[in-house]
């Protein structure tokens, strides 16, 4: 059974992990302090940091306590099954976040680019499907939303709707994307009206439409290339 338990409120400042965390971040606590975050409490007897180093210590060091299974910590003065669990959780999200790998980072350098990480799912599409591509300011993608669905021969987009999406992103900039299921890439007076509308409200908030890609057939046409934003 666990000793009756001192809060962190009852210790002084010092021995306050949290508060340090809060001030200086994650990265300026000790690992004693950090697990007695996880701890949360001591005891009667010892802050939850002194009782986050002693495990330390009885544990003979870091690595050595992830390899303790929950009987061992239980042996620990001041560690009941609760407690040990929470260790044990803490250790393995740490585990599997390092096996983790971060996702591939796709940059746009080129019209041809945004067209190729679209063209083979949007290529297929029978209706016309407006998507954008959200952008940091190195040219990542860091994110994609299809915004409008419209008939065989139209879609309607409304600034709000592109914007708002962005911001939510907080996107540096958006590649507008669509395709036409006729597999003829043209653009139509109405592609071009309404990127120049895009392009204009981009402006005014700060967020620039760099292109507009139009998909066909396994071939695609750049309004910016073509000279037509």
């Amino acid at each position: 059974m666990e000793s009756l338990n001192l809060t962190l409120r009852d210790v002084p400042n010092e021995d306050r992990p949290r508060e340090r965390m809060l001030q200086f971040g994650a990265s300026a606590l000790s690992n004693a302090e950090l697990l007695a975050i996880l701890l949360r409490t001591g005891t009667i007897a010892e802050s939850a940091v002194r009782l986050a180093q002693r495990v330390l210590q009885e544990a003979g060091g870091l690595r050595d306590l992830v390899d303790f299974r929950t009987e061992e910590l239980i042996r620990i003065k001041g560690i009941g099954s609760a407690k040990a669990l929470q260790i044990q959780a803490g250790i393995e999200l740490g585990r599997r976040l390092a096996k983790t790998a971060l996702p591939d980072v796709v940059t746009v350098r080129s019209p041809e680019d945004a067209a190729n990480y679209c063209m083979e799912d949007m290529r297929y599409l029978k209706k016309e499907h407006f998507v954008c591509l959200f952008l940091n300011t190195k040219n990542h993608i860091i994110g994609q939303e299809t915004l409008s669905m419209g008939s065989l021969n139209a879609s309607i987009v409304h600034p709000r709707e592109v914007f708002r999406a962005a911001i939510q992103r907080s996107s540096a900039s958006l590649i507008c994307v669509h395709n036409h299921p006729s597999g003829d890439p043209s653009p139509s007076p109405e592609d071009i009206g309404m990127t120049r509308r895009l392009i204009e409200a981009g402006e005014i908030i700060g967020i620039d439409v760099l292109d507009h890609i139009i998909i066909g057939d396994q071939r695609y046409v750049s309004l910016k290339q073509q000279g037509l934003l």
